[in-house]
């Protein structure tokens, strides 16, 4: 196997007026990951790095003979992370927005998936009744497409509550620190079992993916602008895992529903 590299070398002066140049030696592509976001991402008990996307971006790399590692980063680092060379790609449930395509270039979209609002069982909550909300706290993993939903649809209602992780948001809603949370639903479905009759939980909104300036047009893999070429070989490594049944086959593995974009 080949083996391509993304290591950045240091600045070379190579003229008057050629400037600095960024050298690149192809042994490794390191990937940008938030851990955990199950069932996207998370760790097995012996430690194992798995999940959807993560086995989807090991296909990927194996498709382009490259050797990839994972770096770990809490979410709302995780731009910054990319900008400052940490990683190659970011490849960790990414929305696609206007906002964020200011800053990084994504990407074709390759899944979407909805999110919910969430309960105790032993609440009684009307999502639908607006005035009942009021002063409530509602918690949203901080930097989500989530948080930004409840911020700007809820923030003068409810009191929002922002946590590092999705399992924090957890804890509080189990301790009754929270009155509800508005959650991507394949993680409320991993970490609650949420819809199911085992769950302390219940959904009380149906599937939510609008409007779409917040919610985007799927989630992309995110690159420094100027990596175009990485993010052409990321595309075409994408469109030939769908085409060869590759990623249906994980997708089948880790949903119960179509997530493919």
């Amino acid at each position: 196997m080949r083996h391509i590299s993304l290591i950045l070398a240091a600045g070379l002066v190579v003229g008057l007026f050629t400037g600095v140049a960024q050298a690149r030696d192809d042994d490794t592509i390191r990937l940008g990951v938030d851990v955990p976001y199950e069932p996207f991402m998370f760790r097995t008990p012996d430690g194992e790095l798995t999940g959807f996307e993560i086995e989807l971006g090991n296909a990927v790399c194996d498709y382009l003979e490259a050797d990839c590692t994972w770096v770990e980063q809490d979410w709302d680092g995780i731009i910054p992370g990319l900008l400052a060379r940490k990683y190659d790609a970011i490849m960790s449930s990414m929305a696609i927005t206007e906002e964020r395509a200011q800053q990084v270039l994504f990407s074709e979209p390759y899944y979407t998936t909805p999110s919910a609002w969430i309960t105790a069982n032993d609440r009684e909550i009307d999502i639908e009744d607006r005035d009942s909300l009021e002063g409530m706290a509602v918690g949203v993993q901080r930097a989500t497409l989530q948080d930004n939903y409840v911020s700007e649809l809820y923030g003068d209602i409810v009191e929002i509550r922002r946590y590092t992780s999705a399992d924090d948001v957890v804890t509080d809603l189990r301790a009754g620190r929270l009155d509800l949370t508005f959650m991507d639903y394949p993680v409320a479905e991993s970490t609650i079992a949420i819809d199911t009759a085992g769950s302390d939980f219940k959904r009380i909104s149906g599937f939510i993916k609008e409007p779409q300036h917040i919610f985007g047009q799927g989630v992309g893999v995110a690159f420094r602008q100027r990596d175009r070429e990485l993010a052409e070989r990321f595309n075409e490594a994408l469109a030939a895992l769908k085409e060869n049944g590759t990623y249906d086959a994980l997708m089948e593995k880790y949903f119960n529903y179509d997530i493919k974009l």
